[in-house]
């Protein structure tokens, strides 16, 4: 499976933007679009690009108009379904290792004391 595959498939296979719109996505974030897909090494990039793509459709009711899921019958909620969208994008690559980093947070220090 190809990297635009599999971030399709991460979006529902719904029609949002075109494959040249959705290999820009890919591309600003370290990605090849027509590379073959590893979920070790690609994962992270791969939902961030998810999260860039629901942030712009966040800030476009145009695109928001695309969305076509069962119980969303306005503006609001759709916008409510993208946030929650990009949430969950975003907990789900917060629990994913970077490469080379034992932690899996940038923020791993946070309750700790200093006794320096």
């Amino acid at each position: 499976m190809t990297v635009l595959e599999r971030f399709k498939l991460e979006l529902s296979n719904k029609d949002y933007y075109t494959d040249i719109e959705y290999t820009v996505f890919l591309t600003e974030n370290s990605l090849i679009a027509d590379a073959t897909y590893d979920k070790t090494t690609m994962q992270r990039n791969l939902l961030l690009s998810v999260v860039d793509t629901f942030e712009t459709l966040g800030n476009d009711v145009d695109c928001m108009r695309k969305i076509d899921v069962t119980g969303i019958s306005s503006t609001d909620v759709a916008i409510a379904w993208i946030r929650q969208r990009i949430e969950d994008a975003k907990v789900r690559i917060s629990t994913i290792q970077i490469e080379g980093s034992e932690e899996f947070s940038n923020v791993h220090m946070m309750f700790t004391r200093d006794r320096r």
